[in-house]
């Protein structure tokens, strides 16, 4: 190989990481004004979360992606209230909320609506046992799998859903999104 040709060789290789690194870096800034945008809207850095289950069927799908609006900047209207005042969110009464079950963090987070809020002491549901503490009782929307209250149940058993759980409530869905999400998981 001549002298020009391994120049020509070693330039172009040059030019290609040149133009990779400059990619790159367009990736990450767009990345990173998206965060910056997220974390000025929606209070969170990353404000979206990928459905996983058929819980929220109808109203929220296998694979939509749903943005979260943070705790810090709402205050939850429980389906109970939603009726008294015709506030109705993802087509049902009230809020849904993005909560950890038990507070736990590395769990999957939670996506049912808040349903009615119960203090200390009250029964959690009709002829229920009594609040250990105040919180909000919980249900998916599909009629068919959830049937009775998160608490009464697995996810959060006779445990109401503390503020402190709560990450967000639902704001907007984009369908099909999420399987993107969910291939990766």
């Amino acid at each position: 190989m001549s002298k020009n040709n391994k120049e020509n060789s070693v330039q172009e290789q040059e030019n290609h990481l040149v133009s990779l690194g400059k990619d790159l870096l367009s990736v990450v800034a767009i990345l990173v004004i998206f965060m910056v945008f997220s974390k000025l809207a929606f209070g969170l850095w990353t404000p979206m979360v990928a459905v996983e289950s058929g819980s929220m069927e109808p109203h929220m799908q296998v694979g939509d992606i749903i943005f979260i609006k943070s705790i810090d900047l709402v205050n939850v209207i429980t389906n109970e209230e939603g009726k008294n005042t015709d506030y109705k969110s993802f087509e049902a009464y009230g809020d849904v909320i993005l909560y950890r079950p038990y507070g736990e963090q590395g769990v999957t987070p939670i996506i049912h609506r808040a349903m009615y809020r119960v203090e200390a002491g009250e029964p959690m549901w009709e002829n229920g046992p009594a609040a250990p503490y105040s919180g909000y009782i919980t249900k998916g929307d599909n009629v068919i799998t959830n049937m009775h209250f998160d608490q009464e149940g697995q996810i959060s058993y006779e445990m109401p859903v503390k503020d402190e759980w709560i990450i967000g409530t639902a704001q907007y869905r984009i369908p099909y999104l999420g399987y993107i999400r969910l291939f990766f998981s």
